[in-house]
């Protein structure tokens, strides 16, 4: 029984480059939705009735720098008809169909 080759090893150049900057941008989005964990809390924290202490502060700086960034990706979910492919997009971003 024979292993099936990577669908990389089997696309044509252009389609191999399109793949690995997919891949890369889905691995910079994960890392950025990552390193902003915590920012609700630090958030809700007046609302609360607790007051941010200066590094708070720039710690909510840093957030509101990452959340910009990732805008972009943001701005597709607010497109007319982008709710019929957010099916599409939760395939896309499960990361427990690929084999560890």
């Amino acid at each position: 029984m024979s292993a099936e080759p990577p669908i990389e090893a089997l696309a044509v150049p252009w389609w191999r480059l399109l793949w690995a900057s997919q891949r890369r941008e889905v691995r910079r989005l994960v890392a950025e939705v990552v390193a902003m964990r915590g920012f609700m809390p630090l958030l809700m924290k007046p609302r609360n009735g607790q007051p941010w202490t200066p590094a708070e502060k720039a710690q909510l700086i840093e957030h509101l720098r990452r959340l910009s960034h990732l805008s972009p990706y943001l701005l597709l979910l607010l497109l007319p008809g982008s709710a019929m492919l957010l099916p599409a997009y939760a395939w896309w971003l499960d990361r427990r169909r690929q084999r560890r």
